[in-house]
């Protein structure tokens, strides 16, 4: 009798097992055909756009010919580089203070509940916050600004990566460097971030890929220039709001650009996405 049982039990878990695998596979097949269908899409309009033009010529006036994103490139790279500089040390000193330092005060638990806040906020959110304290006040848009909101959306994306991955580390390790007599400020430091040091390079390289397609937040700090401009005290061209403009533009080689513009961009994210997931890895998992 409990032979017959188990072997029903055993029946209906191998029928639950195989449809759950089924709608899961299911599931796969419908998310990688949306997306081969997009990338097909991307590639076949991108392609199309990029030549020599779109890398050393500046954004095109309405109803004019030729042109290209330069302005557009050196803009966002500007930016996404002042905001990497602020948001590396504030994110990775954050992370290592909620948990070397202050793991179990109420400053820390404060600082978890904002971040997560942050995390799931929508950057749109923060860039009409950096609009109102940046751009309102000082009564222009800026590629400060635009940085501001960009660093406000990566830092908590670096601070929950680092805490994760201190979290990883043994806590073998600490002791051993606090038997030897090393401070607190050394073994956070010299012993217990550099153990983790693989996994925090990958959480600024997923924070970087993050903000380097933002829109919305540009369009509220940055807006946009078509001319070439090095000065981020002014408002600054940026290749999401060109693509955004351009795409919904009556222009054709408009709309050619913002093609080529949006390859490159996801371009760049699946190279920074590679480099996270693919060649950190054995590092990560060591």
């Amino acid at each position: 009798m409990l032979t017959n049982f188990n072997q029903q039990l055993y029946a209906r878990r191998r029928r639950a097992n195989s449809q759950g695998l089924f709608l899961s596979m299911c599931a796969m097949a419908l998310g990688l055909a949306v997306l081969l269908w997009i990338l097909f899409v991307l590639f076949s309009n991108g392609l199309a756009a990029l030549d020599w033009n779109l890398l050393t010529k500046d954004t095109p006036a309405p109803g004019s010919e030729g042109g290209g994103l330069r302005n557009a490139i050196v803009g966002s790279l500007m930016m996404v580089g002042l905001s990497v500089l602020v948001s590396t040390p504030v994110g990775i000193l954050a992370g290592v203070y909620l948990t070397e330092y202050g793991d179990q005060s109420k400053t820390a638990g404060l600082t978890r509940f904002v971040t997560d806040i942050m995390l799931s906020a929508p950057s749109i959110v923060l860039g009409l916050f950096v609009y109102a304290i940046a751009v309102a006040t000082f009564g222009r848009f800026s590629g400060y600004a635009g940085s501001l909101a960009l660093s406000l959306i990566a830092i908590p994306v670096v601070m929950r990566t680092t805490e994760n991955m201190l979290r990883l580390v043994p806590g073998s390790l600490r002791e051993a460097a606090f038997a030897l007599g090393a401070p607190r400020w050394k073994v956070s430091t010299l012993v217990t971030l550099r153990a983790a040091k693989s996994g925090v390079i990958t959480g600024l390289l997923l924070a970087l890929a993050r903000i380097s397609g933002e829109t919305a937040p540009l369009l509220f700090t940055a807006l946009n220039n078509q001319f070439y401009s090095t000065d981020m005290s002014k408002p600054m061209a940026n290749l999401p709001v060109v693509i955004f403009q351009f795409a919904m533009s009556p222009y054709e080689n408009w709309i050619r650009l913002a093609w080529g513009g949006a390859l490159l961009v996801t371009m760049a994210v699946l190279v920074l996405n590679i480099l996270a997931r693919v060649f950190f890895r054995e590092k990560v998992s060591a």
